[in-house]
């Protein structure tokens, strides 16, 4: 297994096109939405300017990316290639590949983040102390990992050419709603009543918690914590259920 976890890391280490994308287009997206917002006015009742909310959106979205977008594409690629066929000719277990995948998916997601906070310190003025800097850099990237067993499991749910546009709903959809794109707090109230529910929201909830200096809401750590466990079996599963039909 370590030797695959390994593997993994130098593939998506390699993949230049999906880093360039992955890291810049994150914090693109911020300077066109909080490029020229205000860097005192606060955000309703956050007590956050809109760049320093967008921040912690943005960069969540960029993890996102990351680890959703390339990877259920890719797995579905290599089932299709043999890929997988060979690696059930192996002792590795359905968690050791899940573990694998989500593992290189978060290698990527790391750099998006930083790129994203130094675009935010340096152009917008955002300030924080030096613990919120980094518990933010481990939060979101622990976060990620929900997102990344999303994406094994996709791949394990669609061929190669059905995942990708099932993936492009997920993310766009996951995105969305779950605020990342834009406060939730300019939703309407039953729309606002479901993005809570929604992991993304918890994620970026998570983030904006710390640039608060407060707990983070126990609703969210439980919808993220339930969706880690809920995608992760989920593609475990998907993963020896496609053992089994080969």
């Amino acid at each position: 297994m370590n030797s695959l976890i390994k593997l993994e890391l130098v593939r998506a280490l390699r993949n230049r096109k999906a880093m360039f994308f992955s890291v810049l287009y994150p914090s693109l997206l911020f300077l066109l939405i909080a490029g020229n917002a205000s860097s005192t006015e606060k955000l309703g009742d956050t007590g956050l300017t809109l760049p320093t909310y967008m921040m912690v959106s943005m960069a969540s979205f960029g993890a996102l990316t990351a680890v959703l977008m390339g990877n259920s594409e890719r797995i579905a690629r290599e089932r299709e290639g043999g890929w997988v066929r060979q690696l059930r000719l192996t002792t590795l277990p359905g968690r050791g590949y899940v573990l694998a995948k989500t593992a290189s998916a978060a290698v990527v997601s790391l750099p998006s983040i930083v790129i994203v906070f130094v675009v935010a310190a340096a152009v917008k003025d955002v300030r924080l102390d030096a613990w919120q800097w980094l518990a933010l850099t481990g939060g979101i990237w622990a976060g990620s990992l929900v997102f990344a067993a999303l994406g094994v499991a996709l791949g394990y749910l669609a061929t190669g050419d059905a995942v990708r546009p099932i993936t492009m709903i997920v993310y766009f959809g996951l995105s969305m709603l779950g605020g990342l794109w834009m406060p939730t707090t300019t939703f309407p109230g039953w729309l606002q009543d479901i993005s809570r529910w929604v992991p993304t929201h918890a994620y970026a909830s998570l983030g904006q918690a710390i640039e608060q200096s407060r707990t983070p809401h126990t609703q969210d750590l439980v919808i993220l914590a339930v969706s880690f466990a809920v995608f992760a079996g989920g593609a475990a599963w998907l993963y020896r259920k496609d053992t089994l039909k080969a």
